[in-house]
């Protein structure tokens, strides 16, 4: 009953959501309204981005100035907006996927690793403000880049050992600037440091989606 949903509005899957400093909540959603936005209390405060993502949405994040970064696995792009849905920003090459091997349907058909991007799934950004995303359906990576856009490293390859991924699907950082991966199909969390050297895992978590960290530095898996 949260939710106030305009009359004639109407959702299928909510894929993200994501909440910026004034206590807006932004769903992200696969349906004809891709951003759908709320007050605390959930009273409906506008939409956009009608027409301009592909059905598979996936992860919508808040930067540090308020700005949401959006990545659709669809059409393999993430991409940075204003509040009110003015594209700022592009990462990959819309409808463009790296070679990975991967045949659009099965995991295990990733035999090796690639640049951005193949089905991406999740971003973060740093307290550094450098940008991290899982690159998880059709890759098996994590690329890094800088605020402005420019790219900078990636890491991963197929696995379940240390640094391997099996479906890297949500990417959290952490205040000290380590980085949380939920690596999905190995049931485990990986983190590493800001430049991706591994360094340690938790493995008390089924299927891991998304990671998030508050204020207090609590982890939300």
């Amino acid at each position: 009953g949260w939710e106030q949903l305009p009359r004639g509005y109407v959702h299928k899957d909510v894929a993200g959501v994501a909440v910026d400093s004034e206590d807006r909540a932004y769903l992200f959603c696969r349906g004809d309204h891709p951003i759908m936005i709320y007050d605390r209390d959930g009273r409906f405060l506008g939409s956009w981005g009608e027409g301009d993502f592909t059905y598979r949405t996936h992860g919508i994040t808040i930067g540090p100035d308020e700005s949401p970064y959006c990545t659709d696995d669809g059409n393999h792009t993430v991409r940075k907006y204003t509040r009110d849905g003015k594209l700022l920003m592009t990462l990959g090459t819309k409808d463009k996927t790296s070679d990975t091997g991967y045949d659009g349907k099965d995991y295990m058909t990733i035999t090796k690793p690639a640049g951005p991007f193949n089905r991406p799934t999740n971003l973060a950004v740093a307290p550094s403000g450098d940008l991290y995303i899982s690159d998880g359906y059709g890759n098996c990576r994590v690329h890094q880049y800088a605020p402005s856009g420019a790219f900078k490293r990636s890491w991963g390859v197929p696995g379940t050992g240390p640094g391997q991924f099996y479906l890297p699907h949500g990417i959290g950082a952490a205040a000290d600037g380590r980085i949380f991966v939920c690596d999905r199909e190995s049931d485990r969390i990986q983190i590493f440091s800001p430049d991706g050297e591994y360094l340690s895992e938790w493995t008390d978590t089924q299927r891991p989606t998304h990671i998030v960290f508050d204020a207090q530095g609590r982890a939300y898996v």
